[in-house]
């Protein structure tokens, strides 16, 4: 019996199982992302080790982001396009488009790969928001509240975020 050759997507698989979630690293705009280099850092090792390759060339108004299979020699592509009326406080156009290359690059090869790299709030609709804190007049009124059976510990740590020394006060 011949035994069945390798493919792209037997490889992706491989590289799939071993790559880890990557660890947001930079901030920017109010919230923190993987930067291009640390998602090439991190996969150029585990794509040679599966006979994979990327390359990302620019074409037109976009990118072209391809995988391609050193053994079998299969590719798999996507195509993306990049707006230019993209306008960035303290940036001149130029720098405004290269940024906009720079994230579709970020966004098409995790995309491309199965890369995690951070939570997925825009499906949910879910707005990242930060809790309020209690000062400490505020926490003892919750306390009595609570236990005038008025409001609940469940409920104050739901709409709260609190200090250890307060958790443990609970």
């Amino acid at each position: 019996m011949e035994k069945r050759k390798e493919t792209i997507y037997d490889a992706l698989i491989k590289f799939q199982a071993e790559v880890p979630i990557l660890t947001q690293n930079t901030k920017g705009y109010g919230y923190t992302y993987v930067d291009l280099a640390e998602i090439i850092r991190v996969i150029t090792p585990l794509l040679k080790k599966h006979n994979l390759g990327v390359i990302q060339p620019l074409e037109n108004d976009g990118i072209r982001t391809i995988l391609y299979h050193t053994k079998s020699g299969e590719q798999i592509e996507t195509f993306c396009e990049i707006p230019k009326d993209v306008q960035l406080k303290g940036m001149n156009p130029f720098q405004a488009y290269g940024s906009a290359i720079t994230y579709f690059r970020r966004y098409s090869i995790s995309s491309l790969l199965g890369l995690v790299s951070e939570k997925d709030i825009d499906a949910s609709g879910e707005a990242v928001k930060k809790k309020p804190t209690l000062d400490e007049s505020t926490f003892k009124k919750a306390l009595v509240s609570i236990e005038a059976g008025d409001y609940s510990v469940s409920k104050l740590k739901e709409n709260y975020s609190l200090t250890n020394t307060q958790i443990n006060q609970l």
